[in-house]
């Protein structure tokens, strides 16, 4: 099980172990488990037989079957609906499936690599994660530090996004001063934040050197050695300020390439739900205090 905030590149480590093990001759499959349908979700994974619902015209193959002999990826196994959890657990333990509207046990042979940004000991406390299946997937944990925590690496993967983006032109250089206003960010969005704020300087740069970034709520930036202003504050208070600040920085587009769902990693519909509980609205999108 892969743990890490948001853009911290937990896919791109399943997929290493993936590809570095036995089974990279094999399929990976992956599956984000916020971002299909609570109804749709068993199926997804599981398969159909023809007819066992409606709309269900012929049969499908699950994920699990997809993958035999490869690995699942199960991003965001801690969206994963509470009674989806029993029947995958089940699955975990007997090695087999059954498709939907079907009796029959299909064996399978699939590792299983899971991610998720959420605490999953706190969500087994409140209830909204079985203990069991935690136990049974936190077999080898993997914890990846947050970007804040390794500003050592910036440098490198800064490097690494001016050659990816590059196209068929020289890779830029990035500026002394930016690079090190860059180290100096906090980066709550992770390396997907820096590796946007990389592919826009590339963008807007019309030298070799780049000598300006914009980050998110800022524009046009020089050094400084100001540290990030953080004040003592709860949890739902410091997301909500900060989904605020994503928002107002996408002018309140929540879908889309540039939309803050895009930023934060989240499906669109899991941002509403968000913005929904923590009482987020057009006002305060809009407003500046």
């Amino acid at each position: 099980m892969i743990q890490g905030e948001s853009g911290t590149g937990k896919e791109i480590v399943a997929q290493n172990i993936h590809h570095l093990s036995a089974r990279s001759q094999r399929p990976l499959i992956k599956v984000n488990c916020a971002a299909i349908a609570p109804t749709l979700i068993e199926s997804e994974l599981f398969g159909h037989e023809k007819g066992s619902f409606s709309g269900a015209i012929k049969r499908k193959i699950g994920k699990f079957e997809q993958a035999d002999g490869g690995t699942l990826f199960l991003d965001e196994i801690g969206d994963l609906p509470f009674i989806l959890q029993a029947k995958l657990l089940r699955v975990l333990q007997e090695k087999e499936i059954e498709r939907v509207g079907g009796n029959k046990a299909i064996p399978i042979d699939v590792r299983i690599i899971c991610a998720t940004h959420k605490d999953l000991e706190n969500e087994v406390r409140i209830g909204n994660f079985r203990s069991d299946l935690y136990f049974r997937i936190n077999a080898f944990p993997l914890s990846l530090p947050a970007l804040r925590e390794r500003q050592d690496d910036i440098p490198l993967l800064v490097q690494h996004f001016l050659e990816k983006h590059a196209g068929q032109h020289p890779p830029k250089q990035m500026g002394k001063k930016m690079l090190e206003r860059l180290r100096l960010y906090p980066w709550p969005g992770n390396i997907r934040e820096l590796e946007h704020v990389v592919t826009r300087s590339i963008l807007l740069s019309d030298g070799p050197t780049i000598k300006r970034i914009t980050l998110p709520n800022e524009t046009d930036f020089v050094a400084t050695n100001k540290a990030p202003d953080f004040t003592l504050q709860t949890l739902a208070e410091f997301e909500k300020k900060y989904i605020i600040w994503v928002l107002r920085s996408c002018n309140g587009r929540i879908s889309g390439p540039t939309g803050a769902a895009t930023i934060l990693g989240i499906p669109a519909t899991t941002l509403q739900s968000k913005m929904k509980k923590l009482g987020i609205n057009k006002k305060f999108v809009g407003s500046k205090g």
